[in-house]
């Protein structure tokens, strides 16, 4: 069977290649107020609410996570404070990326050219990719694209920064909500799941299935 050569692997960071610690960041904050179960359940509920917070009109990602953990907090009946919100925000810059992340993406960064499309804020996201370990091709932000994933325009977007087609990439994400779903949608077909457990597989969307990022070059033929 041939393998599949694209143009350009195109990537979720946050997540995917980050290791994207918002539960770690609520522990901190709200884990002397609640026993685990509880515990657990806020941290389902930031998930879900800031995923609620990007599928509107784009607005700065502080304002995601502000109305987010508001919301959460209302929710799980634990008090509120704005600062809360400002740490959280302020620590997404300061976080690495997943052990298997930089001597995967190395291997393949040599003969295929890496992009990635962010939920991020522009004065944010180069302080994460720098730590990746590996040279990108472009990195195109939400606040570029005027609209956050799982929204089609932010990856017609990227597309048309690229100036290539759906059928020239192969998008890789940990999770369908956010990227594989819109992508399926869009006609990008070559797509990766990193599943790192974020969520359930969904075969529908038709994708190839990876533990890490270390077994990326394999899926390209390298």
């Amino acid at each position: 069977m041939a393998i599949f050569r694209p143009k350009y692997i195109t990537f979720d960071c946050h997540g995917t290649l980050i290791n994207f610690q918002m539960a770690e960041a609520a522990r901190d904050l709200y884990g002397d107020r609640m026993n685990e179960q509880k515990m657990l359940e806020f941290i389902k509920d930031f998930s879900a609410y800031r995923l609620d917070e990007v599928i509107g009109d784009w607005k700065p990602y502080a304002d995601v996570v502000h109305n987010a953990l508001s919301r959460t907090c209302k929710r799980n009946g634990i008090d509120f404070r704005d600062e809360d919100a400002r740490l959280v925000y302020e620590r997404v810059p300061t976080w690495g990326p997943h052990a298997d992340v930089p001597a995967g993406l190395a291997r393949v960064a040599k003969e295929i050219p890496l992009v990635i499309l962010s939920n991020a804020m522009n004065a944010q996201i180069m302080s994460n990719v720098g730590k990746l370990g590996a040279p990108f091709h472009a990195v195109y932000t939400a606040e570029e694209a005027g609209a956050y994933k799982p929204h089609f325009r932010a990856f017609e977007y990227m597309l048309d920064m690229l100036g290539c087609d759906p059928e020239d990439i192969l998008h890789c994400s940990s999770s369908f909500r956010y990227d594989l779903m819109s992508a399926h949608d869009l006609g990008i077909k070559n797509k990766v799941w990193v599943n790192r457990g974020h969520e359930p597989a969904n075969p529908y969307y038709g994708y190839t299935e990876i533990a890490d990022i270390s077994e990326l070059p394999g899926v390209v033929g390298l």
